[in-house]
């Protein structure tokens, strides 16, 4: 049973270089991350002549306690928290990847999502390559092993240049550190410095907020199509790859990015609160509260209530202590996983008109259980507004998307979904407030193909496609 109907955070990805108690930063980066996958996580380690590495199914906290971290002691690191986007939800595909190859030892670690992965192995498998995973990232580590480049560096462009879809990643081998995006600029990847003594440490990560746990100073988002190595010499950059229209996932303001994190250079919560008062111009309602379905969609019911005037109120509570785990009564309790995670506050609900304020509707079913249950606690009236579109096509570039038969909007109209979730009317935001809220063409260009369906980068459009998570 899902307890919550939401699209699925995709991975996080942190490095640090020259630092002596590098793994510990990357495990306090991932901590920071945790919210973008809490599937499995890793760290690998170089103490400059041998590279360590340690991964686990769970959360970073259970998984890198004192005497494993202990065993990873290193100058350089790099770290990954998952949820499967591509491949299963196993051991076996945890990252980061170590391999030995031709070019030494490397591991890498991938947010994204290849989509012409399957191509890619099916060609290599011919050729003789044996896979040891199921996930698209092995795709790079075993093109970089077959590149005829000679160099590391020039081995990763090369193997770069050959891959398509979204992709952030960090890579460490024995003395150097590499960071790079796909070029279209689909996920997020920030460098940062903490000054040093003698040298400073240079740190990557998915998100800002990694680099406000450790003393990090956020410099610049790695570029589109760029590729950047830190190493004994220095740091150098280079683009490996043609610049191609900027696509960067709109979701990560909408959703998955924290509201304290900077994300294409631009605050999330910024976005957010912006969302939330366009939502209110576009969409008003006569109400008495203002509530958000914690915790994705606090910030924008903070816009709604500031735009409206109406006030705001946290009238559902979120129980953050669920474990994976748990142990259900023999006799079903009606909708027993949305009420193991929110429960509603009758003294604030009871009577009242109320604005439900959520940052997306994908199936359908976890909203209407919420609409149920704030009419179970009293109130008078339930008004649904959503601060992005309607969600009509799954994503091909690292978010676990349901297939287009699973998503509502693919298949109700506004007002057969409002009739299904129960509530007295419902209403999203437009793409265009989405689009102004996020400041698209404000020196970024967003992918919007998850609300519009045409999609930036080459691909084959089936009828009902599977979601991520079960493709190869």
């Amino acid at each position: 049973m899902l307890p919550f109907d939401k699209f699925r955070e995709e991975c996080g990805v942190v490095a640090i270089y020259a630092h002596p108690e590098a793994e510990k930063l990357a495990y306090l980066g991932l901590h920071a991350l945790q919210h973008r996958g809490q599937e499995s996580a890793g760290i690998a380690t170089s103490d400059g002549i041998t590279l360590h590495i340690h991964k686990n199914m769970g959360l970073v906290a259970d998984i890198f306690v004192e005497d494993v971290l202990a065993r990873l002691r290193g100058t350089l690191a790099i770290g990954h928290t998952r949820y499967s986007t591509a491949g299963e939800s196993a051991l076996l595909n945890a990252q980061p990847i170590l391999v030995q190859s031709n070019k030494g030892t490397i591991a890498l670690a991938h947010n994204g999502n290849l989509v012409n992965a399957a191509e890619i192995r099916s060609r290599l498998e011919s050729q003789g390559s044996i896979f040891q995973t199921n996930s698209d990232t092995e795709v790079i580590v075993h093109l970089i092993a077959v590149s005829r480049e000679q160099t590391l560096p020039e081995a990763m462009a090369d193997a770069l240049r050959r891959v398509e879809g979204a992709f952030s990643l960090v890579m460490v081998s024995c003395d150097r550190i590499f960071a790079a995006r796909d070029p279209r600029g689909f996920r997020p990847l920030a460098m940062g410095r903490i000054p040093g003594d003698k040298r400073d440490t240079i740190v990557f990560a998915s998100e800002t907020c990694a680099f406000d746990l450790i003393g990090a100073t956020f410099e610049r988002d790695v570029k589109p199509g760029e590729l950047i190595v830190v190493g004994p010499e220095g740091m150098t950059s280079r683009f490996y790859s043609a610049a191609q229209p900027q696509s960067s996932c709109i979701f990560e303001h909408v959703y998955f990015s924290r509201p304290d994190s900077i994300v294409f250079g631009r605050a999330v919560q910024d976005s957010r609160e912006e969302l939330g008062r366009q939502l209110a111009r576009e969409a008003p309602v006569d109400a008495d509260i203002v509530v958000p379905v914690p915790d994705s969609g606090v910030t924008a019911a903070m816009g709604y209530a500031a735009e409206s005037g109406i006030p705001f109120r946290f009238g559902l509570i979120r129980n953050h202590y669920i474990g994976r785990t748990f142990i259900e009564p023999r006799q079903s309790v009606r909708d027993f996983g949305v009420k193991l995670k929110l429960n509603p506050v009758r003294s604030l609900l009871e009577g009242k008109r109320i604005v439900l304020i959520d940052d997306s509707i994908v199936r359908g079913t976890t909203s209407r259980k919420i609409v149920r249950m704030i009419r179970s606690a009293g109130a008078k009236e339930v008004h649904m507004r959503i601060s992005c579109p309607p969600t009509i096509s799954p994503c091909f570039y690292g978010v676990d998307t349901p297939s287009k038969g699973e998503l509502i909007a693919a298949n109700k109209s506004t007002a057969e979904i409002r009739e299904f979730i129960g509530a007295d009317s419902l209403a999203y935001l437009s793409l265009e407030g989405l689009k102004k809220a996020c400041g698209d063409g404000e020196g970024i260009t967003y992918c919007s193909a998850c609300y519009t369906g045409a999609y930036p980068t080459n691909w084959v459009e089936i009828e009902d496609i599977q979601p991520a998570s079960v493709r190869r």
